[in-house]
């Protein structure tokens, strides 16, 4: 039996009402929290913001905001739009908002944040490169109420709806975390290699500022000549891949940042600092993303790129992050990291042995990050064979008229 026909069992000619989601629930913002807060006042309970590292977990602090079941989502930012199941005692920040359904005994939680991981993103507004989800655009969202007119059977289908998926969910999650296991283990022996490579003997190695061999790309280049295919914002830099950013936001209007091949990106607010890009095209980018070239033709841009790729300079570039809210890179700082250049006086000696570590280093990283050769891109396909299965299991017919307000 087709995934499709599954709904239509689970509906069994029942009716199908739209409900906006501001007259079927409650809707909130969390507070500013700064990191001396959550220093000063730790405890039990956690903190949730904007990130999806650590299912948003920002810390733990000794008091609570909310206790129950909700969902929350992420105002504003990269990650705009998501959105996840919370439960029990915890607190959000002021870039989440929260849901909290008014009559559990018609509409499920689960159910609806199901709902809401295919229905949001549709409602997120990149207005000049900021995507923005805020409240008054989620109380429009539409939600599918089967059979309204009987609280049971209504919660019955969402119920059966929201078993399926979690067994979908979970044995994604399990395989997932088995995939991810294996990652961190070749990134483990891929750090380990690096570390290897880029230690020198005294006498063999001249230390340079990043300033003296490289520069910010001060070219611009208009929206007109960018696309899905060689735009680049955060969101799309968290692949880390090369041949492959298909950014699902692009800008109408303004200039950006132009990068060139060989350029080097480097994500420039926190979350994403630690993230970056070897340009292999031409294409643009805005101002959450640093881009570098470099001046110096005895160094390798690869072997620059392999540098910065390192935790070593991901550590120093958060250390000296500017700003409380959504700290940024210190962009002059950024350029005093020193950068080691072997057997820098002798110019065809060093960029030899620069391109023996890059030939090495992308052996790793092929391994590590390519969508084609390594674990991210089965990852990868075990979430969107769980996707295919949720979109279709929510594949309601569309309304008619205009959603219940």
């Amino acid at each position: 039996m087709s995934d499709t026909s599954l709904l239509e069992r689970l509906l069994d000619g029942v009716e199908l009402e739209w409900k906006s989601l501001g007259t079927i629930s409650t809707l909130r913002r969390g507070r500013v929290m700064s990191k001396d807060y959550l220093a000063e006042n730790v405890g039990d309970y956690p903190v949730y913001s904007s990130q999806t590292a650590n299912n948003g977990m920002i810390g733990k602090i000794d008091t609570f905001d909310f206790d129950g079941e909700f969902i929350s989502w992420t105002t504003d930012g990269a990650n705009a739009g998501t959105v996840f199941y919370r439960t029990g005692r915890f607190s959000i920040t002021n870039v989440c908002g929260l849901i909290k359904i008014n009559d559990e005994s018609i509409l499920n939680s689960r159910y609806l944040f199901y709902w809401l991981t295919i229905e949001a993103q549709k409602h997120v507004y990149s207005g000049m490169g900021n995507p923005k989800l805020m409240s008054h655009q989620v109380e429009k969202i539409p939600v599918p109420i089967p059979c309204p007119d009987n609280p049971k059977k209504t919660l019955e289908i969402q119920i059966q709806i929201v078993r399926i998926l979690d067994a979908f969910f979970a044995m994604t999650a399990e395989l997932t975390a088995e995939l991810t296991a294996e990652l961190n283990l070749r990134n483990k022996q891929y750090n380990y290699y690096r570390d290897q490579l880029l230690s020198f003997e005294e006498g063999e190695v001249e230390w340079k500022t990043l300033g003296e061999i490289a520069e910010y790309s001060q070219s611009r280049i208009s929206c007109t000549e960018l696309d899905g295919s060689n735009y680049v914002g955060v969101e799309s830099l968290l692949q880390n891949r090369a041949g492959k950013i298909d950014s699902t936001r692009t800008p109408d209007s303004g200039n950006f940042t132009q990068y060139n091949p060989g350029d080097i990106l480097i994500g420039n607010i926190r979350p994403y600092l630690k993230k970056i890009w070897h340009a292999d095209r031409t294409g643009g980018t805005n101002g959450d993303v640093l881009v570098v070239h470099t001046t110096d033709t005895a160094v390798n841009p690869r072997y620059l790129y392999q540098v910065l790729a390192d935790n070593k300079f991901f550590e120093y570039n958060m250390q000296h992050a500017k700003g409380a809210k959504m700290p940024r890179g210190n962009k002059p700082k950024i350029m005093e990291y020193l950068v080691p250049i072997p057997f820098a006086s002798n110019k065809e000696k060093s960029l030899s042995e620069q391109k023996r570590i890059v030939t090495i280093l992308d052996k790793f990283d092929a391994l590590t990050n390519s969508i084609t050769e390594g674990l991210p891109r089965e990852i990868e396909l075990r979430q969107k064979q769980y996707e295919y299965y949720r979109d279709l299991l929510l594949s309601f017919p569309k309304p008619d008229t205009e959603v219940a307000t």
